[in-house]
C-alpha cells in the first residue's frame, strides 16, 4: 500500500499542462478537478474516491485499477479510456461517454449511469449489480459474463448488445429492449 502519492488537484493540473502524464499511483481522493482537460493521463491504481470529476476529458486516459469510488464523473468523457479493473461502485456516470472505452473486470455495482453512452464499450466480466442504466445507450456494447443482477436497464438502448452468459437475475428490463 504506502506507495501513493498524495497529491493536490492543482499539482496534477500544472504538471500536466507542463507535459507530464504518467500519474501511477496517485492518490487524488476527494479532489476537485471538475471540467479538467486530462486527455491521455495516467492514473492506473491512482485513488480518485469521492472526487469531483464531472465534465473532465479522460478520453484515452488509463486508469488500469483506479479506484473511483463514489467520484462524481456525471458528463465525464471517457471515449476509448482503458478502466480495467476500476473500482467505480457508487460512482456517479449520469449522461458520460463512455463509447470504447474497457471496462472488463471492473466494479460498478450501484453506479448511476442513467443516459450515459456506453456504445462499443467492452464490459466482459463487470460487476453492474444493482446499477442504473435507465436511458443508457449499450450499441454494440460487450457484456459477455458480466453481472447486471438487479440492474435497471429501463429505456436502454441493447442494440447489438453481447449478453452471452451474463446474470440477468432480478434486472429491469423493457420487453422490446432486443428489437432491432
Amino acid at each position: 500500500m504506502g506507495e501513493e502519492k498524495a497529491m493536490k488537484a492543482n499539482e496534477l493540473l500544472t504538471q500536466y499542462a507542463a507535459g507530464k502524464r504518467d500519474f501511477t499511483g496517485a492518490d487524488l481522493s476527494e479532489a476537485y478537478l471538475e471540467g479538467a482537460n486530462l486527455s491521455g493521463v495516467i492514473l492506473d491504481k491512482a485513488i480518485l474516491s469521492g472526487a469531483e470529476l464531472s465534465g473532465v476529458n479522460f478520453s484515452k486516459a488509463s486508469l488500469i485499477e483506479a479506484d473511483l469510488n463514489g467520484a462524481n464523473l456525471t458528463q465525464a468523457n471517457f471515449t476509448e479510456a482503458n478502466l480495467t479493473k476500476a473500482i467505480l461502485d457508487g460512482a456517479i456516470l449520469e449522461q458520460a461517454i463512455l463509447d470504447g472505452a474497457n471496462l472488463s473486470h471492473a466494479d460498478l455495482t450501484i453506479a448511476k449511469l442513467i443516459g450515459a453512452s456506453l456504445s462499443e464499450t467492452e464490459l466482459q466480466e463487470a460487476s453492474l449489480k444493482a446499477v442504473s442504466l435507465n436511458e443508457a445507450d449499450l450499441t454494440q456494447a460487450d457484456l459477455e459474463k458480466a453481472d447486471l443482477a438487479q440492474a435497471d436497464l429501463s429505456q436502454a438502448d441493447l442494440n447489438e448488445v453481447n449478453l452471452n452468459g451474463a446474470n440477468l437475475e432480478g434486472a429491469i428490463l423493457d420487453e422490446d429492449m432486443t428489437r432491432g
